[in-house]
């Protein structure tokens, strides 16, 4: 299931006047990506390679999930809302042991793909994914192109996909998931160059406010995990090899 934060605004931040402000910025940003990238990938091996754990997920008879299997898969959309629309209200420790938890459930839900998936395919999509989300977060990131109508562009295209796989869960057609994967491709890349953006603009203190540049860095880490995880996600559907 793709999950992605409900479109919020990055809204009351605070001026920051620092020659360097968006650089140290943007690095917080993406150090907030990578540490929930390394817990999320632990969790998925440690649960994949773990008999005992995995079966607690899914059922080895019959291949579906469990109850705690089915919980796990949803749980991290509940994480993404809570941290969302309750940021303002949330200590910066708190939303960042939320971000954590979110990102060891993720990793262990998304263990069924070192199950499912050749290692060698699994290793081969996450750097073509790495490359690919580099490339893209670059030319968000030195652009000077005003992003923001190609971002609403990619989130009406965001809606669509969620729409879209939520009406082939009961149809089960391979070839609508062919189409929305190669349509998911093309909307995550064009996401992280205008997540990028809005980020850069964010750390150069064009918005004022009164949250904190910590929690911030912590809501922007989250949304590129997300288009990350996703981007992933889309990539391994179309070329990854299964078992």
């Amino acid at each position: 299931m793709e999950i992605k934060d409900p479109g919020f605004e990055y809204k009351n931040v605070i001026q920051i006047t620092e020659q360097d402000a968006s650089r140290k910025f943007i690095a917080n940003v993406f150090l907030w990506m990578f540490v929930a990238l390394g817990i999320s990938a632990v969790c998925a091996y440690v649960f994949s390679q773990n008999q005992a754990l995995y079966e607690m997920l899914r059922n080895p008879e019959t291949g579906r999930s469990t109850g705690l299997g089915t919980l796990v898969m949803f749980a991290p959309l509940a994480f993404v809302l809570i941290i969302s629309f309750g940021f303002q209200r949330l200590s910066y420790g708190v939303a960042a042991l939320l971000f954590i938890a979110f990102s060891a459930i993720m990793g262990v839900s998304l263990s069924y793909i070192l199950v499912v998936y050749t290692t060698g395919s699994v290793l081969g999509v996450f750097v073509t994914t790495s490359v690919v989300f580099g490339i893209m977060a670059i030319a968000g990131y030195t652009t000077n192109t005003d992003l923001t109508k190609f971002g609403s562009l990619m989130m009406m295209g965001l809606i669509g996909i969620i729409v879209a796989s939520l009406f082939n869960m009961f149809i089960g057609s391979t070839q609508l998931e062919y189409i929305i994967s190669y349509i998911g491709i093309a909307v995550f890349v064009g996401l992280t160059a205008y997540d990028v953006q809005k980020l850069k603009r964010i750390g150069a203190g064009l918005e004022y406010g009164d949250a904190s540049a910590g929690k911030m860095a912590l809501l922007g880490g989250l949304t590129l995990y997300l288009d990350f995880i996703n981007l992933f996600l889309m990539i391994l559907r179309l070329f990854g090899r299964r078992r």
